[in-house]
């Protein structure tokens, strides 16, 4: 028995070794429900004509592919911010100008592939808003959007439960990584599989 298993206060501890002794459901997601999926998104934009962004922010690395394909969809000019490194250091640069350009009048669309758990939005909008960013200027996408998670997104183009849904969704970029690679994302946050 392990010591995690043995201290019942250490509950990261056990969901991690709960998560290692369970075999993940990766679940992948085809370019033809990627499609659909921004296709889904490009109308829910359509529908609300009382907001309409100037540029889409494809959030690096995830939401990079999504918004590409989202500005072809939309004939909307893309822009992109990376903060795959979960590194705000290496992404204020980014934020402090786009803030700037709320501050102008525009509007900006955010987009990444999946709203699990929410920390990626949260750290954008603390960054954004640190850099004061015009209220109601900024909005975001995801693909799948986790009803459970710390942030909400404004558009969506298929939900989900994590309370219910375990499955690790693998988009089609992240289906070119080693399947070592893979399981070892899935396991970086083992409550979301476990």
């Amino acid at each position: 028995m392990t010591q995690a298993l043995r201290n019942p206060d250490d509950s990261h501890a056990r969901l991690r070794y709960i998560a290692a002794m369970s075999t993940p459901i990766f679940t992948p997601i085809t370019h033809a429900d990627l499609v659909a999926h921004v296709r889904a998104l490009a109308a829910a934009m359509a529908a609300d004509a009382d907001w309409t962004p100037a540029h889409i922010i494809g959030i690096g690395r995830g939401g990079l592919i999504p918004a590409v394909y989202l500005s072809h969809a939309t004939g909307l000019p893309m822009l992109a911010v990376d903060y795959s490194s979960q590194s705000e250091e290496l992404a204020a640069d980014a934020i402090a100008k786009l803030a700037a350009r709320t501050r102008a009048g525009q509007r900006l669309l955010f987009v990444d592939d999946i709203n699990d758990s929410g920390r990626t939005i949260g750290h954008l909008r603390t960054m954004l808003a640190r850099e004061g960013a015009a209220d109601g200027a900024v909005r975001f996408a995801t693909l799948i959007d986790n009803c459970r998670s710390q942030q909400r997104v404004e558009y969506a183009a298929h939900g989900i439960d994590r309370t219910v849904t375990k499955d690790w969704f693998v988009f089609p970029w992240e289906a070119m990584a080693p399947d070592s690679a893979i399981a070892a994302d899935a396991a970086e946050v083992p409550e979301r599989i476990a």
